[in-house]
């Protein structure tokens, strides 16, 4: 069941020069995570607060649990579209305390509902003891979770989470991701949440749609999204990418780097370009190697090395951090690849 749906939705800020969403078609599945990944400016904010209500939308429609909340005329405000909002700077009143932040959306509510309710969802992110304290005496991580609570305490139909993590140093960012998706998880709610970090919409998200100004380039499960791109902005923005070029032939894909099948059905003679992952690329030290080392980067838990040929192409490789190979050091190249992706010639390979 579709708890969301977005029709060809659009927005258009200023005179019409830019489009921050491009008629965007979206569904968002009852109980699911989903993340919009994209680059700064592709629209992914403001697709948030065109759901939530705070931007009008130039066209198309929005639907929230069956109702239409937008589009055909009508308008529903943001408080009556039950959706709850993590804000990237967690907007927490600091003249309130924990408790009456966490309050704040239970208006509605006679006192004792209100009590009951707070007690109950700042038990579920873990801060019982915290009810009297105020924002400026709470660490960052406990802010994040006081806006989750906040977000949660009216039972919204689905949560809003923009940049959630962005504000985080790396250490807590990766705790407090598996503590907000344990708490989505145990309390079934649908989530939304957008973000310029891959390792974030992978780690969390059920799907990951991939926005570029304004229109989805693609929706899938993160393992889809990053073996099978399907434009080579996704293949580029999705984990690192590099292209060989190709032609296709009888035999299959003649490229430097070796012959790969055709498993996409090119026509013979195509110009292609093929997707190379780090991963697929191995190498074997060797003084008669037709390629070499021209960098490395040491990420810690692997290298990252630069390798090029005598034509100037260039591509990456990873390795394990133990390995470690000079730049000039010449080497062979050993292709694997573990998924075929091809897309059409770009550049001097081009027809």
């Amino acid at each position: 069941m579709s708890l969301i749906v977005l029709d060809r939705l659009k927005k258009v800020f200023g005179r019409g020069e830019v489009i921050a969403v491009d008629g965007l078609c979206l569904e968002v599945r009852q109980g699911e995570t989903l993340a919009l990944l994209g680059p700064s400016g592709c629209g992914k904010t403001t697709v948030l607060r065109l759901i939530a209500g705070f931007e009008v939308p130039d066209g198309g429609s929005i639907t929230i649990r069956s109702q239409l909340v937008s589009g055909s005329g009508r308008w529903v405000p943001p408080e009556d579209r039950g959706v709850g909002i993590v804000f990237q700077e967690y907007a927490l009143f600091p003249h309130l305390s924990v408790a009456d932040n966490v309050a704040f959306g239970l208006f509605r509510f006679d006192a004792a509902v209100r009590e009951r309710r707070v007690t109950e969802v700042l038990e579920l992110v873990g801060l019982s003891g915290q009810a009297h304290r105020f924002p400026h005496q709470l660490s960052g991580g406990q802010q994040q979770r006081v806006a989750v609570a906040r977000a949660l305490a009216p039972a919204p139909a689905v949560v809003l989470l923009d940049e959630p993590f962005s504000n985080l140093d790396v250490d807590l960012r990766t705790q407090m991701r598996e503590e907000i998706e344990k708490i989505l998880r145990n309390t079934g709610t649908t989530a939304l949440f957008v973000t310029h970090d891959q390792e974030e919409a992978f780690t969390l998200a059920d799907r990951v749609g991939v926005l570029n100004r304004g229109r989805l380039e693609q929706l899938d499960r993160a393992e889809e999204i990053y073996h099978h791109p399907a434009s080579r902005f996704v293949a580029e923005f999705v984990g690192v990418a590099d292209f060989v070029p190709g032609r296709v032939k009888e035999e299959g894909i003649v490229t430097a780097l070796g012959i790969f099948p055709n498993l996409e059905g090119r026509p013979l003679g195509m110009a292609v370009d093929v997707m190379i992952r780090p991963d697929d690329i191995d190498f074997i030290p060797h003084p008669d190697g037709e390629a070499i080392v021209s960098a490395r980067q040491f990420r810690g838990y692997q290298n990252l090395y630069r390798l090029r040929l005598p034509s100037g192409l260039a591509f990456r490789s990873s390795q394990p951090s133990t390995t470690i190979c000079p730049s000039g050091t010449r080497v062979r190249v050993v292709a694997d690849l573990i998924h075929v992706v091809t897309f059409p010639a770009e550049g001097p390979n081009a027809d």
